[in-house]
């Protein structure tokens, strides 16, 4: 038996299998019609269908002269019917065909006689729409010509990145012979600095089929070996037909000229332009990871590829030391931006994480001298002294980092970290106008780190003491099931003074309170716990719960500058009944077992501190598995929308199966919170039980 064809070619080229398909017969739709020996249509193949007009069951068993030939050609189509049948000689040539639509067709034939094994002869004839074939014709021809005679560089490149045609335009930007550089890759023919990331871009092109264009190369070619030229490259995947990838196809224009009278010009705006912006960018929280995202963001891509802000652990902590520092050194990353997708950047230090680097690493020396570290061209060792690791070190070599420079982040003479930058897909290594452009952007950029660190540090303090002012556990009540929650304001905002208080009472009653000091900071959480100190103190002597209010309204006069909401309530679980008492605060929800939740309608109040007007407790029904939801703004109120629709929206929120207690707090603060973050968050809710005999008694 002979050999199959396709698979003598797979193993020629090193496959294991028969190689895919070509594309050009789906583009040509070539197709395959079988007749008998008396002229019958016996097979006709799905492609006919596109080149007669007729379906499968419109052409089986017909005649094919009387089918698809006009009257006038009948006798000659069966003259060489019957030559191809009688003696075997294949005919070829081009006939006009009738298609089904009733019009004319051109169409270019292979006709040739078939036999089976029970000696049955057949006709085979392989057909192609003519009008197709010339179009086809007429484009490759265009395409060679174009190749050929265009003053644009242009090659083609097949899947392992080797030349498989090189246009005379292009042998002459390379002076390097056309036939040398076929079968080989890009750095056995160019000498570039930049070949890795050149390379690497193919790569990229060649597995995610999207082009790169107008990348700016530059370099020495063997043409010119002693002086620099810039070229604006494009990379296009080229796919046929069926969508089996051919390879790369690179144009390639010389922009010497322009590239270097532009040069100077648009460094001299870059620096401009991207120190104005960084001024608009740079800076616009108190948030030390934000300020960090905000400098490592400006800086792509128009200074680096890579961006990376990486700071002093023991700065954050204000542990630093104003003496000299030799040994190795704990470093946090805040930021990373990258200007494009590349491993690099997993490589890179991530935001959040630690590491130790010694005194050799790149990293340590900078902020060790405070000054700035340039390396032109990065070798691979270079790399290992600026990657966290060894294979961070590989992920950089591969992503094609040729240049590396870090500033150091200083504010008030003290070195709080730096700025490390790199570059991949930019031909260019750093230089001093660029070391001093980054060292104006790191300048900037760490005082706003260093105000931010400050900012945090008072904000965590006043959130701890926040925090150490609000209850621990709620103790175990008789007839009632509460659960907390407080979530403070995020960095962009100061800690609040919100806060809620479980508080046993006599007779087995309970207390619940929920309030808001009016402003942020230290001072506010101070003025917070003056007051839940002074509340527990009035729970204890019994009071209704607008006498409590009136006398935190006297305390609270006493607080500078302050004023507060707060409500406060009283469940008693043998009567089944909390009285409530309201200072300007947002009404709580209540929730009866089998019905809708619904605000309760209490009288407004004035907030403590006010003064002069009389607070009045409400009594109503509070029964075993019905909730009381109290709340401080900070979980409705957003700058966007009325306050009644965002009461309605925790309405609608709370109208939904009832879930633990715990689950419920957590689920409000999810739904409800506005991305702002703006304002802390206090929350409590009750759910009355039963009361059992023995705690009657």
């Amino acid at each position: 038996m002979e050999e199959d064809e396709s698979l003598r070619g797979a193993e020629d080229s090193g496959h294991a299998g028969p190689l895919p398909p070509g594309g050009l017969l789906d583009l040509l739709s070539v197709c395959a019609v079988v007749l008998d020996s008396k002229g019958r249509i016996v097979f006709w193949s799905p492609q006919a269908s596109e080149v007669f007009g007729y379906t499968a069951d419109e052409a089986l068993g017909q005649y094919a002269a009387r089918l698809l030939v006009h009257e006038e050609h009948r006798e000659l189509v069966m003259r060489l019917f019957a030559e191809v049948m009688g003696t075997g000689a294949s005919w070829a040539g081009a006939f006009p065909i009738r298609h089904k639509d009733g019009g004319t067709r051109l169409v270019e034939f292979r006709n040739m006689r078939l036999l089976d094994d029970l000696g049955d002869v057949y006709a085979l004839g392989i057909a192609a729409d003519q009008a197709t074939l010339e179009r086809v014709e007429t484009k490759l021809a265009l395409s060679e010509g174009l190749v050929s005679q265009s003053p644009i560089g242009v090659a083609l490149m097949d899947t392992e990145l080797r030349y498989l045609l090189v246009n005379p335009a292009l042998e002459r930007t390379n002076g390097v012979p056309a036939a040398d550089h076929i079968g080989r890759r890009p750095r056995d023919v160019l000498s570039f600095s930049g070949i890795d990331t050149i390379e690497s871009a193919l790569r990229q092109v060649l597995v995610t089929g999207t082009p790169l264009l107008d990348q700016y190369i530059v370099g020495r070619t063997a043409a010119d070996p002693d002086h620099d030229h810039a070229w604006s490259v494009s990379y296009y995947r080229l796919e046929a037909a069926n969508g089996r990838v051919i390879g790369v196809a690179i144009s390639v224009i010389d922009v010497t000229e322009r590239h270097r009278a532009a040069t100077e010009a648009d460094r001299a705006r870059r620096r401009l332009a991207l120190i104005a912006d960084a001024s608009a960018r740079v800076g616009t929280s108190l948030a030390v990871e934000q300020t960090a995202q905000e400098l490592a963001n400006v800086a792509v891509p128009v200074l680096a590829d890579i961006a990376a802000v990486d700071v002093l652990d023991a700065a954050l902590a204000f542990r630093r030391s104003s003496g000299t520092h030799d040994g190795p050194e704990l470093f946090r990353g805040l930021a990373v931006a990258t200007a494009h997708p590349t491993e690099a950047t997993a490589a890179a230090h991530t935001a959040g994480q630690l590491a130790a680097y010694g005194p050799d690493r790149l990293l340590t020396r900078c902020v060790h001298t405070g000054r700035p570290v340039v390396v032109a061209h990065t070798g691979r060792e270079d790399l290992l002294r600026i990657a966290r690791d060894r294979e961070a070190a590989e992920a950089f070599a591969r992503a094609g980092v040729h240049s590396y420079l870090a500033v150091p982040l200083i504010a008030h003479n003290e070195v709080l970290g730096a700025f490390d930058l790199l570059r991949t897909r930019n031909p260019l290594p750093f230089d001093e106008d660029d070391v001093l452009l980054a060292c104006e952007l790191a300048n900037r950029a760490a005082v706003a780190i260093d105000n931010a660190r400050w900012h945090e540090s008072v904000r965590n303090s006043a959130e701890t003491l926040q925090r150490s002012l609000l209850p621990g556990s709620h103790p175990c009540l008789t007839g009632l099931q509460v659960a907390s929650l407080y979530q403070p304001a995020q960095s962009s905002s100061e800690v609040g003074g919100d806060w809620y208080d479980v508080i046993p009472l006599a007779d087995d009653k309970t207390a619940l309170v929920v309030g808001d000091v009016m402003g942020n900071g230290i001072d506010a959480a101070a003025a917070m716990g003056r007051l839940r100190t002074a509340t527990c103190a009035y729970a204890d002597l019994d009071l209704a719960p607008h006498e409590v209010l009136r006398h935190l309204d006297k305390i609270t006069r006493g607080l500078e500058h302050y004023i507060a909401t707060c409500l406060y309530a009283v469940y008693d679980p043998h009567r089944h009944q909390c009285r409530i008492a309201n200072a300007g605060h947002l009404p709580p929800v209540h929730i009866r077992s089998g019905r809708s939740p619904a605000l309760l309608d209490l009288p407004t109040g004035t907030p403590l501190g006010v003064g002069g007007v009389p607070f009045r407790t409400v009594a109503f029904a509070l029964d075993p598995g019905d909730r009381l939801v109290l709340y401080t703004d900070g979980l409705v109120e957003t700058r966007r929308h009325p306050i009644d629709e965002r009461l309605d929206a925790l309405l609608h929120t709370l109208d939904q199966p009832a879930r633990p207690l715990e689950a419920t707090c957590q689920w409000l603060l999810d739904a409800l919170r506005d991305s702002d973050d703006h304002d802390d968050v206090a929350l409590l809710i009750a759910q009355a039980q039963p009361v059992s005999a023995a705690d009657a008694r």
